[in-house]
């Protein structure tokens, strides 16, 4: 769910925002003081605010995506809603959608930093709040299997320079000129600061029409993801606080999920959710949560000791993992209203 632009606005909802982020930065930096030597910093990362600075761009990202302390686990969590959108209706609240993600990150030889991550996402149900196994489609009136969004691992590297777009196992082939990694950081009210990030892409469908035809949204597929983060200026220049307390918000624009199998069906859909940092790892997570992740494997609480791969996205995982639904006799994908006139003479 990390990538690397979006406005937020209401400065007293920033500073609320980022004064509930500061979760527990100084039993954060009692431990790290503890754990160095002579008062010393356990390790050494740019702290001086520079936004023209690629290091410190790359430290001060590590120091939010993880916790840059050696072998420290970082447990994120989000948490929000999903909406369909077709033409000529309007948006439609379909699920909840919540999970977490734990991630180490490694220094190494070059001053980079090497991040390993595993995230599970589940939907739950819109009134209920239960986290569905079995879903209503309220397009195509069918009840279909759900399946959460399980990525293990999804690594990369945080270096001096603007990632590369993550490939998908080859699937995106998409490459940039090397340039100095700068983020769109802007100064908040009450000493916060704030980061807006994200990453466009349109690449190659792992679900083929042809293979998929529930399931493909078509040949391409097209997403993007949005983050806003939201910190404290004294905890970005702290050089004893390994991870930097924040919370934020995760947008993200997607093709029709191919559990739903809708098919090439017109539309797409819209996260809107909020995420933070949970200190107390497993312990602070939602008890249905963590059983039901703990219910699909031990190992989706607890990020990845070792550097493998490949990194995939859901889509590349589902079709690695299932197989396509059969094709009822005359179906085809749903499509929306047709287009009405209000001031149309009845």
């Amino acid at each position: 769910m990390d990538e690397m632009k979006v406005s937020r606005r209401g400065a007293l909802g920033i500073a609320g925002a980022a004064a509930g982020a500061a979760l527990v930065p100084a039993a954060a930096e009692a431990a790290a003081k503890k754990a160095g030597a002579k008062g010393k910093p356990v390790i050494d990362f740019a702290t001086k605010i520079d936004f023209k600075d690629p290091k410190w761009t790359r430290d001060t990202y590590a120091r939010l995506d993880a916790d840059v302390a050696p072998g420290k686990e970082k447990c994120g969590w989000i948490r929000g809603k999903i909406f369909g959108v077709r033409d000529n209706e309007p948006v439609r609240p379909l699920m909840n959608v919540e999970g977490f993600s734990f991630v180490r990150i490694n220094r190494q030889a070059d001053g980079s930093w090497r991040r390993l991550l595993r995230e599970i996402v589940f939907y739950r149900d819109i009134n209920t709040n239960e986290i569905l196994k079995e879903w209503d489609n309220p397009y195509t009136g069918e009840r279909v299997r759900v399946v959460p969004i399980a990525n293990d691992p999804f690594n990369f590297t945080i270096s001096e320079f603007v990632p590369e777009p993550p490939s998908y196992g080859g699937l995106q082939t998409a490459k940039r000129e090397p340039k100095p990694f700068l983020q769109d950081w802007q100064w908040g009210p009450e000493g916060t600061m704030i980061l807006n990030t994200g990453i466009d892409m349109m690449y190659p469908n792992a679900l083929q029409p042809d293979k998929w035809p529930r399931e493909s949204s078509g040949f391409m597929n097209r997403v993007s993801e949005q983050f806003i983060y939201v910190v404290k200026k004294e905890d970005v220049e702290n050089p004893y606080l390994t991870h930097i307390p924040h919370t934020g918000s995760w947008s993200r624009v997607t093709p029709w999920l191919p559990w739903m199998l809708m098919g090439q069906a017109p539309g797409h859909m819209n996260y809107f959710t909020h995420f933070s940092t949970i200190p107390d790892g497993i312990a602070g997570l939602p008890k249905d949560l963590a059983a039901a992740a703990r219910a699909m494997d031990e190992k989706w609480l607890h990020a990845p000791e070792t550097d493998y791969g490949p990194s995939l996205s859901s889509l590349e995982n589902y079709a690695r993992e299932q197989k396509p639904a059969p094709v009822p006799a005359g179906w085809a994908p749903p499509q929306p209203p047709a287009p009405r006139n209000p001031f149309a003479a009845k």
